[in-house]
C-alpha cells in the first residue's frame, strides 16, 4: 500500500461551478428568510401596536325574546374614541342581532353592560372587534 495523497478525478464528482450555485442559493435562501420574518415581526408589531382598542365580553344574559344585555370589558388609550362590534346567534347558528357599541369616555378601562337588539330568542353573544377612529 502506499501513501500517497488522495486526489480525485478532474471532472468526475461535479464542478467547482456546482460548488459556487449552490453557496450563492444558500445566500440567498437566507437572505429571503431574514426578509419574510421581519415582514412577519413589522405586520405583528403594528397590529398590536396600532390596536388603541380592545375589549372582550365578559358574560351576556339573554333579558328577552328579542334582546340580549353583553357586558365589555374595554381597554382603550386615554382620549381615543372608538366603537366594538358585537354580534348574537340563534340556536341553529343564525346570526339574530348584530351591533356597534360606542366608547367615547376618557377613561382608559370601560366596564359597560349594553344591549343588542336581536330578530328571535338568541343563544349567544360575541364582540366580533374593536377599533379605534
Amino acid at each position: 500500500m502506499s501513501t500517497s495523497s488522495t486526489r480525485l478525478p478532474e471532472g468526475r464528482y461535479g464542478r467547482s461551478s456546482d460548488q459556487r450555485a449552490d453557496r450563492t442559493l444558500k445566500v440567498v435562501g437566507a437572505v429571503l428568510s431574514v426578509l419574510m420574518l421581519g415582514l412577519i415581526g413589522w405586520f405583528g408589531y403594528h397590529y398590536v401596536a396600532q390596536n388603541e382598542i380592545s375589549g372582550e365580553v365578559i358574560g351576556f344574559e339573554v333579558s328577552d325574546d328579542d334582546a340580549v344585555k353583553v357586558q365589555l370589558e374595554v381597554h382603550k388609550d386615554a382620549g381615543v374614541d372608538g366603537y366594538c362590534t358585537v354580534r348574537s346567534q340563534a340556536e341553529n347558528g343564525a346570526e339574530v342581532g348584530r351591533a356597534d357599541f360606542r366608547f367615547d369616555k376618557d377613561a382608559t378601562r370601560v366596564d359597560e353592560v349594553v344591549t343588542l337588539r336581536t330578530t328571535s330568542r338568541a343563544t349567544s353573544a360575541e364582540l366580533v372587534g374593536c377599533h379605534a377612529e
